[in-house]
């Protein structure tokens, strides 16, 4: 490369605005049909597990409690997810849902990337309860 060459193009860029943005500071608006974190509806949600069987990435995970009183746990790993949304598109009740409004995917571990989509007292009540009834004995044949 010459010197005038790159004499010029430094010239230039000391009086042209940066092409990049101050990110954390300025935000633009996420677009409309972004697909980012899943939404879970609790109360129309059944349990089935349509959705974790039908997830390519298996980033969900339902561990049923109780079927009769439909006591699930529902794990969502974003960290496996690639966001294609067919969990959305299987689940019979219409209970799952893609919101566009979370989707900064950066941490220093991968602890927050495990994201329990229930309430925070009715996981440790149910999984309370699991414990307490103790190890269910094996059948005898």
């Amino acid at each position: 490369m010459k010197f005038g060459t790159m004499l010029s193009d430094v010239g230039v860029s000391l009086f042209r605005r940066p092409a990049t943005e101050n990110y954390p500071s300025v935000r633009q608006r996420n677009p409309t049909r972004l697909r980012s974190f899943l939404k879970l509806d609790p109360e129309s949600c059944t349990g089935c597990g349509l959705c974790a069987m039908d997830c390519p990435a298996n980033a969900i995970q339902v561990t049923m409690l109780d079927r009769k009183e439909k006591r699930f746990i529902y794990t969502y790993h974003t960290d496996q997810c690639i966001f294609c949304g067919q969990c959305v598109e299987t689940c019979r009740q219409g209970s799952l849902s893609m919101v566009n409004d979370q989707w900064e995917l950066a941490a220093l571990d991968r602890k927050p990337f495990s994201v329990i989509l229930r309430d925070v007292e009715y996981v440790a009540k149910a999984l309370a309860e699991k414990s307490a009834s103790g190890p269910e004995a094996p059948a005898k044949a």
